[in-house]
């Protein structure tokens, strides 16, 4: 006799029943279920780039199908890839990792999944610098660690600074998780910024910083991109990692990347080994293409997400009641709507980013997601990583919707 559904809480496992689903995902999800019931949804909870991958990157995986690339892969990912990714490291970021410091897994997020379950135990403090990817505490408390978020806003450009660092900073303090540029702010730490934070991490040797950098081409701010491992007191404190989703328009191929000491990339391999092993054998090989060819596509994009950025900026000033500031990387604007809070609509009172995403998604026929589970109470997080077309008629739909509020 089957077990009757409403029991199933009973016997998942605790971790999972307290594990929070991904508020991206669950908008998506649900954009995706009013769009079959034939509503003109449009879909801006996602962080994936319209553009499709590079046609030379594409090439070179049909290559290795081929050349018979078909079998498993080594754990830590082809050496040829790892080489490849070394090359890239000390290119573009002046950093020396040798291949065995490398460790290539099925996205960005197996990466940051694969360094948390490494280091963190029962009762360590993660610091999160808010608003922060979703996915780093839910991480992190699947780990048993104990998230502290250090709290920024819109008038800071969503930015911590040394001395709040310091202040959070206790003798449970193992790890800190951040991105830079920053998913969902678009914010970027300069490079005077980050040697701040490294300042602050050489006087706690045995604090752990994970740079999440899977935004590293996506930067408008004209200055080169600042890797936090580049300050060479600190670098054996930091893992740095990034991946191919966001700067080459690879998300389904699921490749992502870490550089880090030796004893925790030997971790990450180690961990990795037992629960998916090397990562697609053509994906390797169209990432190991996408590192040492031509990445003038790349920059063909990034041109275009600027091209969006400011095109989305004045429309969203131009929304009564918005508080907005200007991104410099990422394709993400994370937009302050607490001016909205207490209005109603159809006897409803909207108090919460969560009623206002809700609200938009119901009358506005637009898909954005709630800043609550970015670690802030005021924001909606808002994707441009699609045509001006739609950018624009979202923004005229989210004006409108807004103005009906009471």
């Amino acid at each position: 006799m089957s077990t009757p559904a409403t029991s199933t809480m009973n016997y998942l496992s605790e971790r999972i029943n307290q594990m929070q689903e991904s508020a991206t995902i669950k908008m998506a999800k649900m954009s995706r279920e009013l769009k079959a019931q034939g509503k003109d949804i449009i879909d801006l909870s996602l962080g994936e780039p319209d553009f499709d991958t590079p046609q030379h990157i594409k090439d070179a995986a049909k290559e290795a199908i081929d050349k018979g690339y078909t079998k498993y892969t080594p754990v830590p990912g082809y050496p040829e890839l790892r080489k490849a990714i070394a090359q890239k490291f000390k290119r573009d970021n002046n950093l020396d990792y040798s291949i065995e410091q490398i460790v290539v897994s099925t996205g960005a997020k197996q990466s940051i999944a694969n360094v948390v379950m490494s280091l963190i135990n029962p009762g360590d403090e993660v610091l999160l610098p808010a608003p922060y990817w979703v996915s780093y505490a839910a991480i992190a408390e699947l780990a048993e660690g104990k998230c502290i978020e250090i709290p920024s806003t819109i008038d800071t450009n969503f930015k911590v600074t040394p001395d709040q660092l310091e202040k959070h900073i206790t003798p449970k303090t193992k790890l800190i998780i951040f991105s830079s540029p920053c998913n969902p702010t678009g914010s970027v730490y300069s490079k005077t910024e980050l040697s701040g934070i490294a300042d602050v991490l050489k006087r706690h040797p045995n604090v752990f910083v994970l740079c999440d950098e899977i935004y590293e081409y996506i930067n408008f701010t004209g200055e080169k991109h600042t890797s936090l491992a580049e300050f060479s007191d600190i670098k054996e404190q930091v893992i740095t990692v990034n991946g191919f989703s966001k700067g080459f328009a690879m998300t389904g191929w699921r490749l992502g990347y870490i550089g880090a000491p030796l004893a925790i990339a030997k971790a990450c391999d180690k961990m990795q080994g037992q629960i998916t092993s090397g990562t697609c054998s053509i994906a390797q090989k169209a990432g190991e293409a996408a590192l040492l060819t031509d990445i003038t596509p790349s920059l063909k994009m990034v041109e275009q997400f600027k091209k969006r950025r400011d095109l989305v900026y004045a429309l969203l000033k131009d929304i009564p009641g918005l508080k907005v500031n200007l991104p410099d990387g990422a394709f993400y604007f994370f937009f302050d709507v607490s001016s909205y809070f207490g209005k109603s609509y159809n006897g409803k009172t909207l108090n919460t980013p969560e009623d206002i995403s809700l609200y938009l998604l119901s009358e506005g026929n637009i898909a954005l997601v709630s800043g609550e589970s970015f670690g802030d109470k005021t924001c909606l997080r808002m994707s441009y990583a699609t045509s001006e077309e739609k950018l624009t008629e979202a923004c005229k739909r989210m004006k409108a919707a807004l103005a009906q509020l009471l």
